[in-house]
């Protein structure tokens, strides 16, 4: 598994993002990593923010910033040419670079020129280890939880995260294994799977979970959703490799169409849990799901309880939105757990 040393705290950027789903990585890092993060910067047609305090890259260098993060995964994972004079703005300002999309920084010339003239570091952290092996499909010690999507962007990171610090707080010993550019930035190492060449992508998951003590709890980041037109395909290799005992499926009340492809229909709760179970058996023979994750962020409280205990009632697990906690979560964590 890669380990990242970062130049930290961070100025986040938000590009000319304009769907708050494509700017999670800002978003992760402001909720999982507050303490690295100073502010945020973004380029004129931005209307999606974070709420920390806008600063330019001058502003925020003088603040004891090291690095601007690029807070944005968007579809494609492409950097815009918009973005440029912004990325090097910040490095005539004293900052490095750090970039987590497809599209490295180093092969953009102008930035790598402006970076060999300036001293800077472009970071790139979407990059997968050298020499995954072909996964082999056998069983590890160890346990392991992954969580599942009906869409992407809708709560599998911070489902796992909440999880992972649940379970250490009850004296469980559990890792939180990420599995995107925005978990690995937060825990500081990880493997990028939708970075990974196809044939090898359920051999990274294998890597990413090795064999661990029998009471170990590997807390898996999910990427997509099994039912997605276009990345289903590292999701499966993800439920593979990983071979969870355990599954949590996160769904978004109100979304019923996929972020990005309008003309899918988000696939229903009971939907999703039966094809994770029937596709997860082929690696991981016992494995059951142990609850729903809800991301009640656009309810307020009343709502969110109301639809957390009904979905619950219907679906016959535990349900519950993991920031919001709560008995309902503890429920959760015990299931998962049990």
């Amino acid at each position: 598994m890669n380990t990242i040393a970062l130049p930290q705290p961070y100025l986040l950027f938000l590009g000319d993002t304009t769907e708050p789903g494509y700017a999670k990585t800002a978003f992760g890092l402001r909720d999982w990593a507050p303490e690295r993060c100073i502010g945020e910067f973004s380029v004129p047609g931005a209307t999606v923010t974070t709420g920390l305090p806008f600063l330019t890259p001058a502003q925020a260098a003088s603040a004891g910033a090291k690095a601007m993060v690029i807070g944005v995964a968007n579809a494609g994972g492409f950097i815009p040419p918009a973005w440029l004079d912004a990325l090097v703005e910040a490095m005539e300002a004293g900052l490095d670079l750090i970039g987590g999309m497809h599209a490295r920084l180093r092969d953009f010339p102008r930035l790598r020129e402006t970076a060999e003239r300036l001293g800077r570091r472009l970071i790139d952290i979407r990059i997968p280890p050298e020499r995954i092996p072909v996964a082999t499909g056998k069983a590890r010690t160890g346990r392991r939880l992954l969580t599942i999507g009906t869409d992407c962007a809708l709560g599998k990171k911070y489902t796992a995260l909440s999880l992972a610090r649940a379970f250490q707080s009850r004296g469980v010993d559990a890792t939180f294994r990420a599995t995107g550019q925005t978990g690995i930035l937060i825990a500081g190492g990880g493997i990028p799977m939708d970075a990974v060449v196809a044939d090898f992508a359920a051999g990274a998951a294998e890597l990413l979970t090795p064999d661990a003590a029998p009471s170990h709890w590997d807390v898996i980041e999910g990427q997509g959703s099994l039912h997605h037109p276009a990345y289903a395909g590292v999701s499966l290799a993800l439920l593979h490799g990983s071979q969870p005992d355990v599954i949590v499926v996160c769904h978004e009340p109100g979304r019923d169409r996929v972020l990005g492809h309008p003309d899918y229909p988000v696939p229903g709760l009971r939907e999703t849990i039966e094809l994770a179970l029937r596709l997860g058996a082929r690696t991981s023979p016992r494995i059951r799901c142990a609850g729903i994750s809800l991301n009640t962020g656009k309810l307020d409280a009343d709502e969110a309880a109301r639809v957390i205990a009904a979905e619950s009632e219907r679906i016959g697990l535990p349900v519950a939105d993991p920031i919001r906690g709560g008995d309902a979560f503890d429920r959760l964590v015990a299931s998962c757990l049990a």
